[in-house]
């Protein structure tokens, strides 16, 4: 293999095929970038447990000079192009199993990887796609990944839920403390439901940062793939039956309290610098417990107490307050604050139906974006 190409072209797909790169594995080869370079385009895969990624470069900066393959170290590989300087790189095989990387007068050698140890990846076939630009999909994982769990104690909830019913795509994520969930209205395709691990969607989003375009999904029972540009990103799906939630949500709420929504954060990000965080040994239960109280005369008060640094409280003016008598609840502000900031809503409602009973945060323009989070006794 003999091959030069624009650095910041070379770079650029680097960065994708990075998301598909293991920290660390038990198998040496699967830490690597397998290359594959034919007479015209230059193929670049990398692949874990979860997540394969392969990218097709065509550019016009490309030249091969021999087709060949190899597998390459993969994150050390791309520190030394992030490094480099040079305009051009070319990557070309010695007799001796090196990898020489020359660029104007720097030349690094890199052990390299028999490319036929390198694990086959199946991808899936690419018949009946669903298409979706990818403002939708970095928009519906960002408004809801945040809510799934972040431990293996039940592996389905270490995933967001996508299913589609009647032109209705339903994006569900939870973690059994609180529930985000987006519905979005899309062209008509056949009925599915299928779970997409949280940190494959995490690097999916990634991948996407810089793309501003439609995206192919391509569906088998056990694999999704996404498809756009020249990258092909391919990630396996939990297994088993993600819970019903349909039920958790009430449907009427006999107290509504509106407010500024930026307001609203830095008042909890303050008070909540005060509040107890007892139970942190579980990342399950980062609370950082606070109470939301609506006094008899309708104002709003955040308030935590600590019996170690001492207490906080601060009075909140809501924008809409209904409310028949007061009431006090307690919750977690991390799970308020992250619930507060999918919003893109600049004032948001708290619906409440009792003390012990889950509230439901809503946006006035954030269409059928619900996040839920249920709170903590305080006796």
């Amino acid at each position: 293999m003999n091959i030069t190409i624009d650095r910041e072209v070379l770079l650029e797909n680097l960065n994708i095929i990075s998301r598909g790169l293991p920290n660390k594995s038990p198998m040496p080869i699967i830490t690597g970038i397998k290359f594959y370079a034919t007479d015209v385009d230059l193929f670049m895969t990398s692949s874990n447990n979860d997540i394969s990624v392969e990218v097709t470069v065509s550019d016009q900066s490309l030249n091969i000079v021999e087709a060949g393959s190899t597998v390459v170290p993969g994150r050390l590989f791309i520190d030394i192009i992030r490094k480099i300087n040079s305009k051009k790189v070319n990557l070309f095989l010695s007799d001796d199993r090196i990898l020489i990387i020359k660029a104007d007068r720097g030349e690094y050698k890199l052990h390299i990887m028999d490319a036929l140890e390198y694990p086959k990846i199946d991808f899936v076939p690419l018949e009946n796609p669903l298409v979706l630009h990818s403002d939708i999909i970095k928009s519906l994982v960002k408004e809801t990944v945040f809510a799934t769990a972040q431990t293996e104690k039940k592996p389905i909830l270490a995933g967001v839920n996508f299913s589609h019913n009647g032109g209705n795509l339903v994006v569900t994520a939870t973690d059994s403390f609180r529930l985000s969930q987006k519905i979005t209205s899309i062209a008509e395709y056949s009925d599915f439901n299928l779970t997409i691990p949280n940190k494959s969607l995490d690097e999916l989003v990634k991948a996407l940062d810089n793309y501003d375009g439609d995206v192919s999904l391509y569906f088998t029972q056990n694999r999704l793939l996404a498809q756009f540009r020249n990258v092909c990103f391919q990630t396996r799906l939990l297994e088993g039956n993600y819970p019903d939630t349909s039920r958790l949500i009430p449907s009427t709420f006999p107290i509504v309290i509106k407010f500024n929504k930026d307001e609203l954060v830095e008042a909890v990000e303050r008070v909540s610098l005060l509040s107890p965080r007892d139970k942190e040994r579980d990342k399950e239960i980062t609370y950082s417990i606070i109470k939301l109280s609506i006094r008899k005369d309708r104002t709003v008060e955040i308030s935590t107490n600590n019996t170690v640094y001492g207490d906080a409280r601060e009075e909140v003016i809501p924008t809409y307050v209904d409310a028949e008598n007061p009431i006090t609840i307690g919750f977690s502000s991390r799970y308020l604050l992250e619930a507060l900031k999918s919003f893109m809503s600049t004032e948001i409602s708290l619906n409440l139906t009792g003390e012990i009973r889950p509230f439901v945060i809503r946006g006035e323009k954030d269409a059928n974006l619900t996040q839920l989070i249920l709170p903590v006794r305080m006796d």
